[in-house]
């Protein structure tokens, strides 16, 4: 455990057999070591900087049928909406005026959005933020697409590959095809966004080996972003009566991810505050840097439920960000405002 733990610091890689090897055989001190090596590595690249990105759930309308999803197309307990683009764009205000200067604009795969609908919207974002970052989450769409939507104006792209494991990634996702998705995250990466993966912990079925393998997948792709979260059960999916995921098992992935991928910048997820109070901190404290507080109307917060008991869904925009601020410093870290992008990113002349 000496060795591997030597090796991923030092080397930040390590072989599947030894990730296997040492996910099995962690002890509490190991863990404790763990974490402050990770802290340690992400410090490196952007010291004790924690950043923000304003949150905009604008449809939970969904074409999949992800087994542990509350979004998915086959709940009919689920109450549907979409923000108008005016609405988008008065999240977006606001969340100017709060001081964000980096935005992600996150859906279900609602093809309602469109092309056009999309490059109207974050063209209008850009003319009036230009010196503000766009992120989109919206799923599988075309490389065509991708490419309209970068060029404009988009900077990043959030896409969870939510299993390396083809077998994991099939039982789970009904209609999806695994190499698809993989591809959708090669093609972002090709056109230039700076692009987001990650996955889920402790879903049924799940391996030391599938763990293993998304890290390594992670290692490969090299994504400037790595979303790493529990999985919280939904009453209303096949799912329901499954055991979730732990927020001790997720900092575990977080911390071998920001050694496995020292460079990333990490969420502390709202899925781990969800679980623990305490859980987006122990998150920070295990190798995150970044927080997203919601800027999405108070009426539709609560239908956005991936998971259900959602924190923060009945706070203003506002006390959302002051809360989330002073919780930050008390964890000893320095809240960065500004668009918050990869340590190697290099703004070009044509992109805002």
């Amino acid at each position: 455990m000496e060795v591997l733990l030597g090796k991923l610091v030092e080397q930040n890689e390590l072989t599947k057999e030894e990730i296997m090897y040492f996910l099995k055989n962690l002890t509490p001190d190991f863990k404790h070591r763990l974490y402050i090596l990770a802290a340690q590595t992400r410090k490196k690249h952007y010291n004790e900087s924690v950043f923000l990105r304003g949150l905009i759930e604008f449809s939970n309308f969904c074409k999949q049928d992800c087994l542990y999803c509350g979004l998915r197309r086959s709940n009919s307990r689920a109450s549907r909406y979409r923000l108008t683009e005016e609405e988008i764009l008065e999240c977006a205000a606001e969340g100017y005026r709060l001081g964000y200067r980096s935005f992600v604009l996150q859906s279900g795969e609602d093809f309602y959005f469109t092309e056009e609908r999309m490059i109207r919207l974050v063209t209008s974002m850009k003319d009036q933020y230009p010196d503000a970052a766009i992120t989109l989450s919206i799923g599988e769409r075309s490389e065509a697409f991708y490419r309209a939507l970068f060029d404009a104006g988009t900077d990043r792209y959030l896409l969870r590959h939510e299993a390396a494991s083809r077998s994991l990634y099939e039982s789970l996702h009904p209609g999806m095809s695994y190499d698809n998705r993989l591809n959708c995250l090669r093609t972002l990466k090709e056109i230039g966004y700076q692009v987001g993966a990650g996955f889920m912990v402790g879903l049924p079925g799940q391996t030391y080996e599938h763990l293993a393998e998304d890290l390594l997948f992670l290692k490969e792709l090299h994504p400037q972003m790595i979303g790493i979260g529990p999985f919280i059960p939904h009453s209303a999916t096949p799912l329901k009566d499954a055991q979730g995921g732990t927020v001790e098992d997720t900092l575990v992935m977080i911390a071998m991810a920001r050694l496995l991928v020292p460079d990333a910048l990490m969420p502390a997820t709202t899925a781990m505050g969800t679980l623990d109070r305490e859980g987006r901190e122990k998150a920070l404290l295990a190798g995150g840097n970044v927080v997203m507080p919601i800027l999405s109307p108070l009426k539709v917060r609560e239908k956005y439920a991936l998971y259900e008991n959602k924190i923060c869904t009945g706070d203003e925009a506002s006390h959302c960000r002051n809360c989330i601020e002073m919780r930050i410093a008390a964890a000893g870290f320095k809240i960065e405002l500004s668009r918050g992008d990869h340590c190697s990113f290099i703004r070009t002349p044509d992109k805002s």
